[in-house]
């Protein structure tokens, strides 16, 4: 069964997509997000600063594109990872200080999430849609936690899974502002609050 050709040189193939998305990733954490160019992006992943814009329309596009890959794959690892509550705050704490080797791109996502409040924000929709979905289906990993008394007993799966957004993004934005602040112990203390009965 033969492949379709690509149609001309910048045909939007996926592993084009993504050789883009590296180099737009590695550009905007060495140079930050104003200081990065789209002709240095496309000089980075070997093509023409023409042949990137047929991919991608602008650098905010790729900045939501670099940031909405790098949810997914996190996604990823986390199911992949943790199969029981005592493996969340550890692979929390592994994920945190790998979002500090490029605190860059952590202030970058602080910001667009910031900015796609607006409701006219491209990203808007990715966003909303992105914490709904997050909520929803940590709320529905706490609910087996509850049925088996490992949820504090006066706490509701659905506060819960808010709560640990609020917490978790909360605490990023504190270590962009101050980077000597410890946030690994904060998240670990709030994952044992929220989940250890043991000693209560």
């Amino acid at each position: 069964m033969g492949q379709a050709k690509a149609r001309g040189p910048y045909a939007k193939t996926p592993a084009r997509r993504a050789e883009i998305v590296r180099a737009a990733r590695d550009s905007f954490a060495e140079n930050g997000y104003a200081k990065a160019s789209l002709r240095d992006i496309a000089e980075r992943a070997g093509i023409t600063h023409a042949g990137l814009l047929h991919h991608f329309r602008n650098k905010d596009e790729l900045l939501a594109e670099v940031l909405a890959e790098r949810d997914s794959q996190e996604w990823q690892q986390g199911l992949a990872q943790v199969e029981s509550p005592d493996q969340l705050a550890p692979y929390l704490g592994e994920l945190i200080r790998h979002h500090q080797k490029a605190p860059e791109l952590m202030r970058l996502w602080i910001e667009l999430a910031a900015a796609a409040s607006r409701p006219d924000h491209p990203a808007h929709a990715y966003f909303a849609e992105r914490y709904e979905r997050g909520r929803r289906q940590f709320a529905e990993g706490l609910h087996d936690e509850a049925a088996r008394g490992k949820l504090r007993a006066d706490l509701s799966p659905e506060s819960a899974a808010v709560l640990f957004h609020a917490v978790l993004n909360g605490l990023q934005l504190q270590w962009v502002l101050d980077q000597d602040l410890d946030i690994v112990g904060p998240i670990s203390d709030f994952v044992r609050l929220l989940l250890d009965q043991d000693d209560q």
